[in-house]
Formats: C-alpha cells, structure tokens, sequence
C-alpha cells in the first residue's frame, strides 16, 4: 500500500472518529472524545469555539485542583453542561471557576459541584489542556448549514419530519444513495476496467466489522441513554409535611422509585446512591422487556435545616449473560460489562456473516457492457 494511501485512510478514518463522536455526544447528552466552549470564560487556556479531548469522568478517575471538567450545571447560564476548572475541594463538593472569571461559581448561585454532576474531564498533558483551535467554529458551521439545508427542505416539502436529528438522518441516507446512483451512472470507462483486477471492490471483512460496529453502538446506546444520574431535593425542615421529599431534620423518608424498560431486551439495572444520606432497598434490579420494577429510596434529612441535592445513578446492562457473570463484571468497574456485552454481541455476528459471505470482495460486474441502471438511464436520455 503506497504512502499516498495510507495517508488517505488515515484522514478518512480520523473524519469518521470525529463524526461519531460528536453524533454519540449529541445523543448521550455529554461529550465523547471530543468537545468544545462556546463562550470566553475559560480563555487564555480556550477561546470562545476552540476545541478540547474530552475523557469520560469513569475512566478519568478522581479530580484533582487544577483539572478543566465538563459537569452538568444548575444554575449558570440556566443549566447544562459547563467547561471550568476546579480551584477547590470541600465537604460539600468542588469549588470551579472559568481562567477568565474574577469569581468562582460559587461565589454566584452555583452550588458546589459533587463527583455525579461531572461527565468528563479535558485532557491535560503536564498541566497544560490539549486544546484543538477553532475546532468547534467549523463544528457548528457545518451544524449550521446543514440546517439551513434542513429547513429549506422541509419548506420546500411542506414537512416537519426533515428537521432535528431525525431529519438530519433522512438528508445524510439521501446524499449517500445520490452518491452511489452518480456512481453508477457517471464511473465511465476506467471504472469498468478498473472493476476487472481481483484486488478492486470493498472487503467483505471490512463490510462486516462496520456491520458489527453499528450493532455495538447500538447495544452501547440501549444500555447507556436510558441510564445515568437522577437528582433529587430535600428540604430538611422543623415540620412535617405531605411531600415525601420535605423531612423533618433528622429524620426519614421511604419513597417509591419506578425503574422502566422500554426495550424487548431484559436489562440488569444497578442503582447507586451518591451518599450514605440515601437508602436503596435493592441495588441489583432484574427488569423484564416491557417492564417496571419499583424500589424503595429512603432520604435521611440532616439535622440542620436546609435545600440538599440528592443523587442516585443507574447503570444498565442488556440481560444477555447470567446475572452472575455481569455482578462479577461490574465489581471490576460499571464500564466492564459494557465492553463484554458488545464483544459477545460484535464478535459472533462478524463471524457468522464472514461465514455467510465469505471472505473476498464485493465487485460490481461491468465488464463488457452497461449495467442495467446505466441501460435504463440511456434509453430515457
């Protein structure tokens, strides 16, 4: 393989990281490799649309003073994600602060920001964030024109379907189809007698690996988008109350918490509590496709009176090996099951369709003459 082609597989291979990535941030709701600020607060370190490598909070283990996070906010700019680093740590969680804030979050109406709000960390070499400059300026250029194409179209079609994620998916499955028709219609002569060498064609392994990838990625995405960290508020009060929620200090309160799945596939859910002041009857839950279960959550309200946040985390795994094998799995660490359950699910359907398939390559056959949508194309023009 020449260095010209190594080279071009490279940049397409680097294109399609980056394109899932940013697709798998949008639908998980927080950044996945790769990220970027949208306003100046963290500048000189990151300029308003530079770009940063996200690692997810579980494999970037504790934070330390000093660490740039991404962690779901309450309070600044309405909520949602916020990129600053942390000064601090307290009792209470981290104190944060954007490089070109003269105040910490704290100091405004922030609350201190606790270990289950944080969904990734930037990626420091020797102190310093590996910034990508401007890479979110051509991220949300191309955002941007593409949905001005979508609205176009939509108004054009008088549909709404064709906007959002969903419509975005109808436009790219358009242009690839379009793309291969001009293929077809357009390849000319060198195309068919490149068609000829025994090395022309797609692999047929590549084609399976791509097939078993997208399985993964959505046995990853059936386990990961209906999971994650629930927030409650507790009111520690001097009365009683009817809300289960508003607790008399130091006292405690059993509510119900319904755990549903939607899929067709059984899931074991495990349920966290983010401090020893929330109780969980059962933290190993078996749920059935199409089902709910419902455990009991128990708040303990501290003695001084007070707003407190709560939290619990659920982590979620297709039922698809004994309970037993996923328990041992998950004591390693929560992501451990994810990766077995896509390699038991990606690895057999590579080999079986190799099996079916085979192992050579997919050619189209134009030797001598027209295929027949290049014939239909002739008659009609």
């Amino acid at each position: 393989m020449s260095p010209r082609r190594v080279l071009a597989l490279g940049i397409e291979a680097a294109v399609v990281v980056v394109a899932i990535s940013l697709v798998a941030g949008q639908v998980l709701g927080y950044p996945v490799l790769l990220s970027y600020v949208e306003t100046g607060s963290m500048a000189p370190t990151m300029e308003p649309g530079d770009g940063f490598v996200a690692v997810p909070a579980p494999l970037a283990g504790g934070v330390d003073e000093g660490d740039v996070i991404t962690f779901r906010a309450e309070e600044i700019q309405g909520g949602g994600l916020t990129t600053h680093r942390v000064v601090r740590e307290t009792e209470r969680g981290y104190i944060t602060r954007g490089d070109a804030n003269p105040f910490t979050d704290q100091q405004g109406t922030e609350p201190p920001v606790t270990d289950e709000q944080i969904v990734a960390h930037a990626l420091q070499v020797r102190g310093t964030v590996v910034v990508l400059p401007n890479f979110g300026t051509a991220v949300v250029a191309v955002q941007d024109a593409l949905a001005g194409v979508q609205r176009w179209l939509a108004a054009m079609l008088g549909t709404r379907s064709l906007l959002g994620t969903q419509g975005l998916t109808y436009l790219l499955f358009a242009l690839s189809a379009l793309a291969y028709v001009l293929d077809l219609l357009l390849g000319g002569e060198r195309d068919r007698e490149r068609s000829r060498r025994r090395t022309d064609g797609v692999s047929t392994r590549l084609v399976m690996v791509g097939l078993a990838l997208l399985v993964m990625s959505t046995a990853t995405a059936a386990m990961v988008v209906p999971a994650g960290t629930q927030q409650f508020g507790v009111v520690s009060a001097e009365f009683d109350a009817e809300d289960p929620t508003t607790i008399p200090a130091g006292e405690s309160s059993t509510v119900d918490y319904g755990v549903p799945n939607a899929g067709l596939v059984p899931v074991h859910t495990y349920l966290e509590p983010g401090s020893d002041r929330i109780g969980v009857d059962r933290r190993h839950v078996y749920v059935p496709g199409r089902g709910t279960e419902t455990v009991g959550l128990t708040f303990t309200a501290p003695p001084e009176t007070g707003y407190y946040r709560y939290y619990l985390t659920e982590r979620r795994y297709l039922a698809v090996l004994p309970a037993s094998v996923i328990d041992g799995l998950y004591r390693l660490h929560p992501w451990v099951p994810i990766v077995v359950i896509d390699i038991v699910l990606g690895v057999p359907f590579y080999l079986l369709g190799v099996s079916l398939v085979g192992t050579g390559r997919l050619r189209t056959r134009s030797r001598d003459r027209p295929s027949r949508l290049r014939r239909l194309w002739t008659r009609f023009t």
